[in-house]
């Protein structure tokens, strides 16, 4: 993963730091430290859209933030799922994963790009 840049599509494989670069691009860089305490990462992101009020305000107190910066957070969370759902990000192998299995990881992470953002086809 380019670690100047987390790629969009793959946020929900990125590492503790790859949010972290991600909330400084969003101008929510004073997180950091806390989400990286926390483990906040691409995964837990992924799985704040099934949050119940309850976990909500459990994240928001854990990490010191303010109403306006939650909103925030969530309004480009949802700015990358849409983006994926448009098509609009590229597939690609992730550093982890050797070349021969680029094929294949493809065709998997269009299926799982598809599979995550249903939830943004129900609620548009």
């Amino acid at each position: 993963m380019n670690k100047d840049r987390p790629e969009p599509l793959d946020f929900f494989i990125w590492t503790v730091e790859d949010v972290g670069l991600w909330l400084e691009q969003v101008n929510l860089g004073s997180y950091r430290r806390i989400f990286m305490e926390n483990g906040v990462n691409g995964e837990y992101l992924e799985g704040m859209s099934m949050f119940t009020t309850e976990q909500i305000l459990r994240f928001i107190r854990q990490c010191h933030m303010k109403w306006g910066d939650f909103i925030t957070l969530c309004k480009e969370l949802r700015r990358i799922k849409v983006a994926c759902l448009k098509g609009e990000q590229r597939v690609r192998r992730p550093w982890w994963a050797p070349p021969c299995f680029s094929i294949v990881f493809t065709k998997a992470a269009k299926r799982n790009r598809q599979a995550r953002v249903v939830s943004l086809k129900l609620e548009a």
